[in-house]
C-alpha cells in the first residue's frame, strides 16, 4: 500500500488536532481516573465498585473488540464506519446527561448502578470503536511521521482536557445541586463528542488495493499471529503486569480523598495537573519514539506510573497528591503514541486492528484479577500492601520491556517474514 503524500498527512494532521482537542475538552468531564470514581462513590455505590472503575472501564473496551476486527475486517469505506460506530458514544452520553440533568432517576436510591449500567455502554462502546479508528488512522497517517502525528494530536487532546478540567472546577464549586452539575457535564461531553465525530469527514485517505477475508483467513492470521511472534508475546507479558494500573487510577483519588478529606471539586484540578503533563509527555516522547522507537517511549510510561505509586505511598500533604495526577498524565501522555505506534510496528503490513484486538483481549483477564485482587484488599483496608503490590507489578513490566523485548521498529522485517513464512 502506498504510503501517504506529506500534503494529506498535513491536512489530516490539522483535522485531527481539532478532533482530539474537542475529545479532550469534552472528555475532562467524564475522566475514568477521577470524575468516574469519585461520582459513583458519591452517588453511594461500593467503594470497591467505585476503586476498581478504572480496571473495569478497561475490560469492557477489551470484551467487543476481537469481534469487531472480525465483523470489520471487509470494511470497503473506513470513513463512513468510523463516524458510525463513534454515534454509538454520542447516544449513550447523551442519554446519560438526560438522567442526571432533568430525570428524577439520578436522585433515587439506585442512581449508581442506573449509571453503571451508562457507564458499561460507554466502554462497550470504545471498545467498538477503537479497531475501525486504528485502521483508519493507519490509513490516513503517513509511516515515518506517526509518532509526531499522535504525538501532537494527544497533546491537544491533553489542551482540551486542560481546558475542560477548568469548566468542570467551576461547574462543580457553582451552585447547582448534585448530581445535576455532573449532569450538565456530560451534555457537554455529548457535544463535544459530536463535533469531533464530524471531524473525520474532512480526513483524506491512502489509496489501497481492496481483497476480501474469508472468516477462515481472519482465524488463521489470528491463530499465526498468536503462534509464531515471539517478541509480541513478550510485549504482552510485560503489559500483563503493566495491568496493575487499572486498579491503581481509581484508587489513588478515593485514597487520597479519605486520607485527605478534599473537596469534589479538586476533580477539576487533577484533570487540569494531570491533562497539562500528559500533552507535554504525548508530544515530548511521541517524537522520541519517531527518533529513537517507541519501546523507550513506552519504559518511560511505565516508569511514571511506578512514580506515581510511590508519591501516593508517600502522601503527606495536598502537594503529593498533585504529583499523584502530575505522574499519571505523564504515563498516560507517553503511553498513548508509544502504544499505538508499537501496534502499527508489531503489525507491519499486516492488520492493525487484530492486533489491537488481540492485545486487549489477552489483557483482560489478567486485569480482572487485578480488579478483583485490588478491590479485596481495599474491602480491608489494605491500601498501603495494595499500592506495594501495584508497584512491585509496574518495576517487574519494566524490567521485561526493557531487557526482554526487541523494539519492533528496528525488527519489522524479520517479525513479517516469520509470520508469512507460516501463512504462504
Amino acid at each position: 500500500m502506498k504510503d501517504l503524500n506529506l500534503k494529506d498527512h498535513n491536512h489530516n494532521q490539522t483535522f485531527n488536532i481539532i478532533h482530539e482537542f474537542l475529545w479532550g475538552f469534552g472528555a475532562a468531564f467524564h475522566t475514568v481516573y477521577a470524575v468516574v470514581p469519585l461520582f459513583l462513590k458519591n452517588l453511594g455505590a461500593p467503594e470497591a465498585i467505585a476503586v476498581s472503575s478504572t480496571g473495569i472501564f478497561s475490560v469492557l473496551i477489551a470484551i467487543p473488540m476481537l469481534i469487531t476486527a472480525a465483523l470489520s475486517r471487509n470494511i470497503v469505506n473506513l470513513k463512513k464506519a468510523v463516524i458510525s460506530v463513534h454515534c454509538l458514544i454520542v447516544i449513550v452520553t447523551f442519554i446519560m446527561g438526560y438522567t442526571f440533568t432533568f430525570s428524577n432517576l439520578g436522585l433515587s436510591s439506585f442512581a449508581w448502578k442506573i449509571y453503571f449500567f451508562f457507564f458499561i455502554l460507554y466502554g462497550l462502546s470504545i471498545g467498538i470503536i477503537v479497531p475501525i479508528w486504528a485502521d483508519f488512522l493507519d490509513k490516513t497517517t503517513n509511516k515515518s511521521l506517526r509518532g509526531k502525528f499522535f504525538g501532537i494530536g494527544f497533546a491537544f487532546n491533553s489542551l482540551g482536557g486542560f481546558s475542560g478540567g477548568i469548566i468542570l472546577k467551576k461547574l462543580l464549586i457553582a451552585d447547582i445541586p448534585f448530581p445535576n452539575n455532573f449532569g450538565y457535564g456530560f451534555f457537554i461531553l455529548f457535544t463535544s463528542l459530536i463535533l469531533g465525530t464530524i471531524m473525520f469527514y474532512f480526513y483524506k485517505e491512502k489509496k489501497r488495493e481492496q481483497y476480501k477475508r474469508s472468516y477462515s483467513q481472519f482465524k488463521l492470521e489470528t491463530r499465526l499471529i498468536i503462534n509464531n511472534h515471539p517478541n509480541f508475546h513478550k510485549y504482552l507479558f510485560s503489559r500483563i503486569f503493566y495491568c496493575a494500573t487499572l486498579p491503581a487510577m481509581g484508587l489513588y483519588a478515593i485514597y487520597c480523598q479519605n486520607k485527605f478529606n478534599f473537596d469534589i471539586s479538586e476533580v477539576g484540578l487533577f484533570t487540569v495537573l494531570n491533562v497539562t503533563s500528559m500533552g507535554i509527555a504525548s508530544y515530548l516522547f511521541g517524537n522520541i519514539g519517531d527518533k529513537y522507537g517507541h519501546k523507550i517511549s513506552m519504559v518511560f510510561a511505565y516508569s511514571f506510573h511506578l512514580l506515581a505509586v510511590v508519591l501516593a505511598i508517600n502522601a503527606t500533604s495536598m502537594f503529593w497528591v498533585y504529583g499523584v495526577f502530575i505522574s499519571i498524565g505523564a504515563g498516560q501522555g507517553s503511553f498513548m503514541p508509544s502504544a499505538m505506534n508499537l501496534i502499527y510496528d508489531f503489525a507491519g503490513e499486516r492488520d492493525k486492528k487484530t492486533y489491537m484486538a488481540l492485545i486487549d483481549s489477552f489483557l483482560a483477564p489478567f486485569a480482572l484479577v487485578f480488579i478483583i485482587g485490588i478491590g479485596v484488599l481495599v474491602n480491608r483496608g489494605e491500601y498501603i500492601l495494595s499500592f506495594y503490590i501495584l508497584g512491585a507489578s509496574l518495576l517487574l513490566a519494566i524490567i521485561i520491556l526493557q531487557f526482554f523485548v526487541k523494539d519492533p521498529k528496528h525488527n519489522a522485517n524479520q517479525i513479517i517474514s516469520s509470520i508469512d513464512r507460516f501463512s504462504s
